[in-house]
């Protein structure tokens, strides 16, 4: 099915939006066996162009490996992770992963399941722990593959954040590190959806991934490449929109990939032939109810200092939080406090700080915050 618009998860085909430049840098950066870090806001598009520059490798000697490591909670989690995707994704059909485990994982006997559907995948559990395998075994796995099948693989890893959060997450750093580090027929593309969490592995002089790869930061899609994009899904459904609301629907959701394709789904939903003001309109009150429920749960438990904080960010307050006239118009307390209240919202990913200043990451929780809390 040729859907008009995609958001919520990563998409493919005629719903990838540009990234030319982008697209051939990170394509060369897999091809040369680069490592590469990936940073940017969230819903702004990485999974979405990593899955994109893998489509477009056709080069057999390369392999590129994709695993999202979100719901991994501890470092052998992560491990077992590590490993069954390499099996897997480094075969190409079932009996090739069993060769893999066989082969690579001596020490294991895998628990296989098989869906009652004959033409639908199998799943299986290999169950390494600290007693079967060491970490650095683990680690070793795409270098050990690569080897003997005289391949490149490129291992990209989802959400790997996620890695900060595990307990002694500092050792677990360092092993990663000290073993990747030194492998010549693998590469690695690391990203994750929490940028300052990103920021904090790979650019801290501290930290074990210091100076690990390439810092590839991918920008907001430009509005003049997404009005011919917008205009293009429309007419695919024989209908039509202006070039005017298509710009329209960009600078209300400030060019977020994820945002731009749901509010113009939202628009083209409302539209009967052509689009018009009021189809907009409520395409716009589409989207906030639709996000208003994750919003809600956002806001979940804080406190009073850190929604005054965040309503004086949508006031136009970007810094001088510390200052005597704005620590008594919004009421936060002390010098002390808007430290600890910045950190916190920065932690729940609510709000984000450069150079200029300390600003709502969400384009759209801002404009339902308003609404809310006037």
């Amino acid at each position: 099915m040729d859907r008009a618009f995609v958001y919520g998860m990563s998409v493919e085909g005629n719903n990838f939006t540009d990234r030319v430049k982008e697209t051939r840098r990170l394509k060369l950066d897999f091809e040369n066996g680069m490592n590469v870090i990936l940073v940017s806001p969230r819903r702004i598009g990485k999974s979405s162009i990593v899955r994109k520059v893998k489509s477009e490798i056709t080069n057999p000697a390369i392999k590129v490996v994709l695993m999202d490591v979100y719901d991994c909670r501890s470092e052998y989690d992560f491990y077992n992770r590590f490993a069954s995707v390499l099996m897997k994704e480094t075969a190409s059909k079932a009996e090739q992963v069993l060769e893999n485990i066989k082969r690579f994982l001596v020490r294991l006997t895998p628990k296989i399941s098989f869906t009652p559907e004959p033409m639908e995948d199998f799943s299986f559990s290999l169950g390494i722990t600290h007693e079967n395998y060491k970490p650095e075994e683990i680690l070793q796995l795409p270098e050990l593959i690569a080897k003997e099948k005289g391949i490149h693989i490129v291992v990209c890893i989802d959400e790997f954040q996620q890695i900060g959060e595990f307990p002694d997450t500092v050792t677990v750093q360092k092993r990663l590190r000290g073993v990747w580090q030194h492998q010549r027929n693998v590469s690695y593309c690391l990203f994750g959806s929490k940028k300052h969490l990103m920021v904090k592995l790979f650019q801290n002089r501290k930290m074990p991934f210091y100076q690990f790869g390439e810092m590839f930061y991918l920008e907001k899609i430009p509005t003049e490449d997404w009005i011919p994009f917008i205009r293009s899904r429309f007419e695919s459904q024989g209908k039509v929109i202006s070039e005017e609301l298509a710009r329209k629907i960009c600078d209300k959701v400030e060019n977020v990939s994820s945002y731009v394709q749901q509010l113009a789904w939202n628009v083209l939903a409302e539209t009967d032939h052509e689009a018009t003001e009021q189809d907009f309109t409520n395409g716009v009150e589409a989207l906030l109810a639709q996000c208003s429920g994750l919003f809600e749960e956002q806001m979940k438990g804080l406190t009073s200092y850190q929604i005054s904080f965040i309503r004086a960010i949508c006031n136009g307050v970007h810094d001088g939080f510390g200052s005597k006239s704005i620590l008594q118009e919004y009421q936060l307390g002390s010098k002390s406090n808007v430290a600890r209240i910045k950190a916190s919202l920065t932690d729940r990913e609510l709000i984000d700080s450069d150079g200029s200043g300390t600003y709502i990451e969400d384009p759209v929780f801002r404009v339902w915050f308003k609404r809310v809390f006037p």
